[in-house]
């Protein structure tokens, strides 16, 4: 069964700090592209990061560039998101994916609620 598990959201004061991590099982994740996607109430889901399926490759949208770091520990099964400097902005459900490169198949996590607010 394949399950991708978020967790690590809360409530932060702007200007603060979270990590976010994703587990994985249920398939290969050393051999799965993965993404962080939020989505705010009222709009449409984003991408925020990816990572490739060694790390050596990561990409962001602007909105976060020089504040969140993606990252994955294959041995773990476990992709993480840093937050840093987080704005009211930033206030969204945080999506982790999976896409698997050998079947081409894409798992979606059930999101955590990230909160940036005084």
């Amino acid at each position: 069964q394949v399950q991708l598990v978020e967790s690590g959201g809360g409530l932060v004061q702007p200007g603060g700090s979270l990590r976010l991590s994703c587990a994985a099982s249920g398939f290969t994740f050393s051999s799965s592209a993965m993404s962080w996607y939020r989505q705010a109430p009222g709009k449409e889901r984003e991408l925020v990061a990816t990572i490739t399926t060694t790390g050596s490759s990561t990409n962001y949208a602007d909105s976060v560039k020089g504040r969140f770091t993606i990252s994955r520990d294959n041995a773990k099964n476990t992709m993480y998101l840093q937050m840093n400097s987080l704005k009211p902005e930033d206030t969204a459900v945080y999506y982790c994916k999976a896409r698997w490169i050998v079947s081409g198949r894409v798992y979606w996590g059930q999101g955590t609620q990230v909160t940036v607010s005084s």
